[in-house]
């Protein structure tokens, strides 16, 4: 496995949460090089550095953030346009990665987008979660879904990797292990009531999220862009509850299911180790885990409980990482050929490709 810088990448909204942690991770990558930062034309934080929007990181992300304009763009292409392999990460919103991807992607490039621009496999249901008519209909049930535990066998050799929502990631990895085994019934419905911390709703500030102003709410009742995504991946209908707390980052999910009478512990045990054993981002917990586990980490953590049918499984993961930027160094370097733990864990337990 090459140990050298050569494989450059750009991140679009650069600005943002999940963005800076793109820029921070592939600054550290030893073969990832990272060579420019996009936010959008019109942004208050073009022409600034990267590190004065963080200063923690001067130093570091001393990276000017370049205006998303044509021209730029245009740039960006015709210099990418000799190299090899290249990423492209989009930690931008929905409609401006649907409208840019495709224009980005070409044969030695990927690109890796991080919004739900293209994780609905059914273009009619765009206007009514996303806000806008999807133009690609044609192309989405071909786009493969990153979330790297369940489909890494897919992801190598494409133009567009579209990366799962940070509630969808949680609630998944909890319920896709029972699916697969068939231990639920026909008739259940997950119940998903999960908590966000306030860097779910982006670094814009908004009084709605504010710290001082939150304590614990649910939102989006039945119409959170997050279901279909969820029921399309789990392949059953779902009821799903988000909540936003005053706490900064991680999700916790708490989530009830109904299996088949019958159903042992160590079948639902044999389940989870069965999918998760050899996955190094997922931690099979023997007591229920806490957000202050998982926060600043790139680990899904699983915890449940079986009393006679009724099966609670919770899953936490920090939003930021694995719900969004980790999740998608995981994809990139599954993409390169390298071991999806590569940047994101110590170098011992990264050694050889996957």
């Amino acid at each position: 496995m090459a140990n050298n810088k050569n494989i450059p990448c750009v991140v679009f909204g650069a600005s943002g949460y999940a963005g800076v942690e793109l820029a921070k991770m592939i600054v550290n990558h030893p073969t990832f090089s990272l060579e420019a930062l996009f936010v959008s034309e019109q942004s208050s934080d073009a022409n600034k550095l990267l590190s004065d929007l963080y200063p923690k990181y001067k130093g570091l992300l001393d990276f000017t953030l370049v205006p998303g304009g044509k021209a730029n763009i245009e740039a960006l292409k015709s210099t990418l346009s000799g190299v090899d392999q290249g990423l492209i990460f989009l930690a931008t919103p929905h409609e401006f990665s649907h409208d840019i991807a495709n224009s980005l992607t070409a044969i030695n490039i990927t690109v890796l987008d991080l919004s739900g621009g293209f994780r609905l496999q059914d273009p009619d249901l765009y206007p009514e979660y996303y806000g806008f008519a999807h133009q690609y209909a044609g192309q989405l049930s071909d786009i493969p879904y990153g979330l790297p535990e369940w489909n890494a066998h897919n992801l190598k050799d494409k133009a567009l990797i579209s990366l799962p929502g940070c509630y969808p990631t949680a609630s998944q990895m909890a319920i896709k292990p029972l699916v697969k085994s068939e231990l639920l019934t026909d008739q259940c419905t997950p119940v998903i009531n999960a908590i966000s911390g306030v860097s779910g709703a982006g670094r814009k500030a908004a009084l709605a999220t504010s710290f001082c102003e939150l304590s614990l709410k649910p939102y989006n009742l039945f119409v959170h862009r997050h279901l279909p995504e969820i029921c399309q991946e789990v392949g059953r209908k779902v009821i799903f509850t988000p909540h936003v707390a005053n706490f900064d980052r991680g999700i916790l999910a708490t989530i009830v299911m109904q299996v088949k009478e019958g159903t042992t512990l160590e079948q639902i045990n044999m389940a989870f180790e069965s999918q998760y054993s050899d996955k190094p981002f997922v931690r099979l917990r023997s007591e229920a885990p806490h957000i202050n586990d998982v926060a600043h980490t790139p680990y899904c953590d699983l915890y449940w409980q079986l009393n006679g049918t009724d099966l609670i499984v919770i899953s936490a993961i920090d939003n930021v990482l694995k719900g969004a930027s980790s999740q998608a160094i995981q994809c990139a370097n599954i993409i390169c050929g390298l071991h999806e733990g590569l940047g994101l864990l110590p170098t011992s337990q990264t050694q050889g490709a996957i």
